[in-house]
């Protein structure tokens, strides 16, 4: 989950990699360090904290900037605690290679300790340190040039790796390969100069032609030269596709807001927008979505839907589970890709696997759709990122469109997430008659309208903001939920945990009584989700056993609900729509509630503690 950056070229290094760093810290914060070499020596630096406190080092001293060739790493914290002596990058013994990296080396002990029977010394506690002298001892045993040395260590690890390495011997050329952990090539005009990075958004300004490494691949990186790529066990050539990036700069940067995170939450509205476009066609109130009606015999003949994903992926699935269940009637389970593959679940042929992921990049939804592969079922991936190895490893699938997601607490992702989900429930339930035709259209009206019911939702952020100024000090908080807006109370409780630190936990309404109201009294907030839809009755009762209980009820309701808020201490009122589309719209107050009250905290709301946005370890 740590970030990568790295330039070779004719422009003066540090500033790309150290923005490049800037834009990747998303991806690990607990230290940074980048090298750069000048033509003659390497120059390093490095420490705990984050790229502003790297910056603060190499500001006292002009020359550890100067040099056309630079690498950089800005960490999340695997083996060895965050300090600057394991932040990377990491030299050889001899000090020749040096080395970033993104991933776990698995059996780094047992290389570890060979090493040192030869006589390798080792000054930190990192896996990273370890491979970076494997590769020198046989670099110099095979008397091989740095690309074989690199390959052949490679071959001896077990785990995962994105690395980018350095020989200052061969000062034109930089190393790069992958296993499980993404890493980008951007290719400079005329090859005169190239850009490498965990993903896109560092170069984006330099250039729009990136080459995605796939697993096992390695490439040798030369000025003026063809990217050469390489499989990594039989070192066979492989010709790279240069791919068209489809991000811009301003979508990567704030935009006038405070944080990544409120950019994200408002964008919410057009990312809605841009993945209903061309799909859902209102007008002819129709979906059109190619990689289902490609395979619709699969679908609809198909003994059930698995779905994998983790974290708020996960709460996604689980509203497509109400979905897919409610609207085509085909069987549904929703597995954390985490248990699913070490659990020897059941697959068949006859099984689909949905696997959910914004980077599409995790790493354990990536292996349990190998898993599922390898059994026979038919796997569709739904993510963010065009490229990413979750698009090319499955069958197919479909693309949100909320655009780059620099906050690590998602809130654009999941909005997307479930629209998607929702186009396919939609479509399948279409076709096997399980919707009618009045239903169905009545649905594609609805969904049309829901970027605006967001706008006029995002509206109201003063009055959350009021809320969350009285329970910003709460220590404990529970999230309520029935039917489509369960799964919103789990992700409004993660969404508190992640940025604030408050301990929150979601729950279904009704089984408040099987435990958690022993917990209730008048130092409590619970958030209930009761829209005039569904269980509305049933979640009034609840919210009453709360009431009576003296704990403080902050609802979600409809638009002139007036049962709830004769009840309730603080109401959030949302534009009326089907209960199956509701969570599109209570989602929303919870982000806001969430971003309010760990600003009114001082916490980093964009780079929340010991979290990455992209889980690319296990």
């Amino acid at each position: 989950m740590c970030g990568i950056s790295a330039y070779i070229g004719y422009r003066e290094a540090y500033p790309i990699v150290v923005n490049g760093l800037k834009r990747l810290e998303y991806r690990g914060y607990d230290s940074a360090g980048l090298v750069i070499y000048d033509g003659k020596k390497m120059q390093l630096s490095k420490t705990k904290g984050k790229v502003s406190d790297l910056e603060l080092i190499t500001d006292k001293e002009e020359g550890r900037k100067k040099g056309n060739i630079g690498m950089g790493h800005t960490r999340w914290a695997t083996h060895g605690v965050p300090n600057d002596i394991n932040s990377h990058p990491h030299f050889s013994q001899s000090g020749d290679l040096v080395i970033v990296h993104n991933g776990i080396i698995e059996n780094y002990d047992t290389i570890r300790k060979e090493l040192i029977t030869r006589g390798y010394v080792f000054e930190s506690d990192t896996d990273t340190e370890v491979l970076i002298n494997l590769i020198e001892e046989v670099k110099l045993n095979e008397g091989c040039k740095l690309g074989k040395a690199v390959q052949l260590a490679l071959t001896s690890v077990v785990g995962a790796y994105a690395i980018a390495v350095f020989d200052k011997t061969k000062p034109d050329e930089l190393v790069v390969a992958r296993l499980g952990s993404p890493i980008a090539i951007g290719v400079g005009k005329e090859k005169k100069e190239f850009f490498i990075a965990s993903d896109a958004s560092p170069f984006v300004e330099y250039t729009k032609n990136a080459i995605y490494l796939e697993d096992e691949e390695m490439a040798i990186i030369k000025i003026g030269k063809k990217v050469k790529v390489r499989k990594i066990h039989d070192d066979s050539i492989v010709d790279p596709i240069i791919q068209k990036l489809q991000m811009s700069l301003e979508q990567i940067e704030k935009g006038g807001y405070d944080h990544f995170m409120l950019k994200e939450i408002h964008e919410q509205p057009k990312a809605i927008t841009d993945t209903f476009r061309g799909r859902m066609l209102a007008k002819e109130n129709m979906i059109k979505m190619s990689s289902i009606e490609d395979n619709l015999d699969k679908f609809l003949n198909a003994d059930r839907i698995i779905i994998v994903a983790c974290g708020t992926s996960w709460h996604a699935g689980l509203v497509a589970e109400y979905l897919i269940e409610d609207m085509a009637r085909i069987p549904v389970e929703v597995e954390y890709a985490s248990e699913f593959r070490y659990r020897n679940p059941i697959i068949t042929d006859k099984d689909i696997v949905i696997a959910i992921s914004q980077s599409g990049e995790t790493a354990d939804t990536l292996a349990a759709i190998k898993l599922a592969k390898s059994k026979g079922a038919f796997v569709y991936g739904v993510c963010n990122v065009v490229g990413s190895s979750i698009a090319r490893e499955t069958h197919t699938g479909a693309y949100t469109h909320a655009g780059p997601e620099i906050g690590v607490a998602s809130t654009k992702a999941f909005t997307t997430q479930i629209t998607v989900l929702t186009l396919i429930a939609l479509k399948l339930g279409q076709a096997n008659k399980s919707l009618s035709d009045e239903v169905f259209e009545n649905y594609i009206q609805k969904m049309e309208l829901i970027p605006k019911q967001v706008e006029k939702l995002l509206e109201i952020d003063e009055h959350v903001k009021s809320i969350a100024a009285v329970y910003k000090d709460a220590t404990n908080c529970l999230y309520l939920g029935r039917g489509f807006n369960f799964p919103v109370a789990l992700e409004g409780a993660l969404k508190l945990k992640e940025i604030s630190y408050i301990h929150a936990e979601g729950y279904p309404a009704a089984e408040m009584k099987h435990g958690p109201i022993a917990l209730i009294d008048e130092n409590m907030p619970i958030f209930v989700i009761a829209t005039n839809k569904g269980h509305y009755e049933k979640v009034v009762s609840n919210i009453q056993e709360i009431k009576a209980r003296s704990g403080k009820i902050i609802a979600v309701v409809t638009e002139g609900d007036t049962q709830v808020r004769d009840i309730a201490d603080h109401v959030i009122e949302i534009p009326d729509t089907e209960d199956a589309l509701t969570p599109l719209l209570t989602t929303i107050p919870f982000q806001l509630l969430s971003y309010h009250i760990a600003v009114m905290l001082n916490k980093n709301v964009d780079q929340p503690r010991n979290l990455a946005k992209s889980v690319t370890v296990e």
